[in-house]
């Protein structure tokens, strides 16, 4: 569906996730800045990109801008992010969206390619508990190419600093009380106004009657992350990045 027969101004939503995400996470575009560095230092200019858990496309939307002559394929189960992102890239033949469940263990079958240059995702995953986590790593084992890349920047705990990470979160709630003061949007004020959005109204429902409020899942270690995808079969893996909270985890196939 396009802008003119929706009367959906798709930008503006996908301007409005953005900045919702950033009241949580204010260093997402360096996150993303890095990504697409290795991206290009280990499979070049032209990837074929998977988005995974792609949301409204916002890895896409920056993995075109930087390089034009990528494709990317995205994939996610949330109905309202997706109607987003379809009419975001709508008329863009270098992108395709795949609706799927990545706990299904056949959700592969359902993308247009059996394999990928790099497969890339974003504070998304932790959503997944470890186990079906661990599965899903040992799928993108088989999907990424010889060569390729996998990179996941999401949130990754490290248990062994209780101190550390207790002023790390109470720093960083103070910065997002301020930012709200101010008038940034949260989680739940963002998804009350895609309810009361003529179009996005019906997947908003559909999509809660998926996930509830807010699917949580487990936030384990860079460490157990590295070893986990070399396991999946991955060469080599560990952080290309990292701030006081997440990090960027890196594995080539």
């Amino acid at each position: 569906m396009t802008e003119a027969f929706t009367g959906t101004d798709w930008r503006a939503w996908q301007e409005s996730w953005d900045r919702q995400q950033e009241w949580y996470m204010p260093d997402r575009e360096e996150r993303f800045r890095v990504m697409l560095d290795m991206v290009e230092a280990c499979v070049g200019p032209a990837p074929r990109v998977l988005d995974l858990a792609c949301g409204t496309g916002s890895i896409t939307d920056r993995l075109l801008r930087r390089f034009p002559d990528a494709t990317s394929t995205g994939v996610d189960l949330d109905p309202a992010l997706l109607t987003i992102a379809e009419g975001y890239f709508a008329g863009d033949d270098r992108v395709r969206f795949v609706r799927a469940d990545l706990t299904d263990p056949a959700w592969t079958e359902a993308l247009p390619y059996d394999t990928y240059d790099a497969v890339l995702t974003a504070t998304a995953l932790h959503w997944l508990r470890t186990e079906p986590l661990a599965a899903l790593y040992g799928r993108l084992g088989g999907l990424v190419r010889e060569g390729g890349v996998f990179m996941n920047a999401d949130h990754m705990r490290d248990a062994s600093t209780p101190r550390i990470n207790a002023a790390e979160r109470a720093h960083r709630h103070a910065a997002m009380e301020r930012a709200k003061a101010a008038g940034a949007l949260d989680w739940t004020q963002w998804w009350e106004l895609a309810a009361e959005d003529p179009v996005l109204a019906a997947p908003t429902a559909e999509r809660f009657a998926i996930y509830g409020e807010h699917a949580e899942g487990d936030t384990p270690s860079l460490e157990w992350h590295a070893r986990t995808l070399r396991e999946a079969g991955f060469a080599e893996a560990r952080a290309v990045w990292a701030s006081p909270s997440d990090s960027l985890v890196l594995a080539l196939k």
